[in-house]
């Protein structure tokens, strides 16, 4: 048995050792800890004793005595996810600057109280079933440079407030259920603005978004309207994603000439002709399912992936997509289902095995058999009457 002396040593060395961490933010771990619990095989809070030093447990990062970085379910301390509510009480942790939560099954609203904690320059708390409104409150966070919350249940508008963050970098909210309209956003370092597959709609004001901008997705939502001149703006993108939508006009024809690596436009009603002022090095452009018309140019030609299809393209296929096709420079080049009246391949060419051509329903006979997609259909020739009225 101990004897009262070692105990009393042991007694000073304990309080003295939990004095380093403020008594706010040791309550709040204790709260929070109380609140969440691991999922089965995870082990992620076997090291919050709270008879040892918080800042060792894991995922939590202090400086002084202070927590600064919360990571809820640090996959580097083998958790696959935590269950439960987040707690009001991480606002108590008034220097937080980085709170992350590892996909896992959190439900439950996100706390009003976030609100409070002003440092916080990182927001993560994404793939996990988190319902409810994103709070207003959140646009007060003026110091926020990623706020991601994708993968979850999210419902109700994107607050305007946060729209107003003026250190933003990357917004991520794919993947909810979120409606209304895109507010506008004034950061001018936003670099990242992922927002698919929510039920967005309404137009997408020219100076809403910031020319920053590297990378814009608003795929599978209900967006409206035109967005030539929005697109005129943002020269810096890598990574455009319009996909699934109802926008409408036309495209500019400098958006091919920015440092894009994939434009994605398909299942849209864009019209108008395509028209780029100069060779397109961009790797995967898809304009399908639309209603773009006039000759295709040949200036699409260095294209890897290429999808054209289901408009109302007319003319020949330039000879130059031939000569790329056929030296296995241009992986996918779907043409079918328009209105073309030619093609320059000879019936015995070899088209390489790591290519695909289709060429079915337009205004000629395929001069070569090739695989088309299932959706396709089994026409090869679009009907003659449908021809002469395009031309009409």
């Amino acid at each position: 048995m101990a004897s009262p002396f070692i105990f009393l040593i042991f007694f000073f060395i304990f309080r003295v050792h939990h004095a380093i961490l403020d008594p706010n933010d040791f309550l709040a771990l204790q709260s929070i800890r109380k609140s969440l619990h691991d999922v089965p095989g995870s082990n992620f809070f076997s090291s919050w004793d709270f008879t040892s030093d918080p800042c060792t447990f894991s995922g939590v990062f202090c400086h002084a005595d202070r927590v600064v970085a919360l990571n809820l379910g640090d996959p580097r301390a083998g958790s696959p996810g935590l269950t439960g509510k987040l707690d009001p009480a991480l606002s108590k942790l008034s220097a937080l600057a980085e709170l992350t939560v590892v996909p896992g099954r959190i439900y439950g609203h996100l706390p009003p109280s976030l609100s409070a904690l002003t440092n916080l320059r990182f927001l993560g708390i994404s793939r996990n079933f988190i319902s409810g409104d994103i709070p207003a409150g959140l646009g007060n966070l003026r110091s926020l440079r990623t706020l991601d919350l994708s993968y979850n249940q999210l419902s109700g508008t994107i607050p305007p407030a946060i729209g107003n963050l003026p250190e933003l970098v990357n917004v991520v909210l794919c993947h909810n259920r979120l409606t209304g309209s895109v507010p506008r956003f004034s950061s001018q370092t936003l670099t990242r603005l992922d927002l698919k597959h929510n039920t967005l709609s309404g137009s997408i004001e020219p100076d809403s978004l910031p020319p920053s901008l590297h990378y814009l997705s608003l795929s599978w939502n209900w967006f409206t309207g035109p967005v030539d001149r929005l697109l005129s703006r943002l020269n810096q993108l890598n990574y455009l994603d319009l996909s699934l939508n109802r926008f409408t006009g036309s495209i500019p024809a400098q958006l091919f000439t920015y440092p894009l690596t994939n434009l994605q436009l398909e299942r849209n009603q864009f019209s108008g002709p395509v028209q780029p002022v100069n060779d397109v090095s961009i790797q995967t452009v898809d304009l399908s399912y639309n209603r773009f018309s006039g000759e295709i140019s040949p200036m699409l030609a260095n294209v890897q992936y290429l999808y054209l299809n289901n408009n109302g393209f007319s003319g020949q296929v330039p000879a130059s997509f031939v000569d790329r096709l056929l030296a296995a420079s241009i992986e996918i080049l779907y043409l079918q289902h328009n209105y073309l009246t030619g093609i320059a391949i000879s019936p015995t060419a070899e088209i390489p095995v790591s290519s695909s051509l289709c060429v079915q329903y337009n205004c000629m006979v395929p001069p070569v058999q090739t695989g088309c997609p299932v959706r396709s259909g089994t026409q090869k020739i679009r009907p003659a009457e449908e021809c002469n009225q395009w031309r009409g």
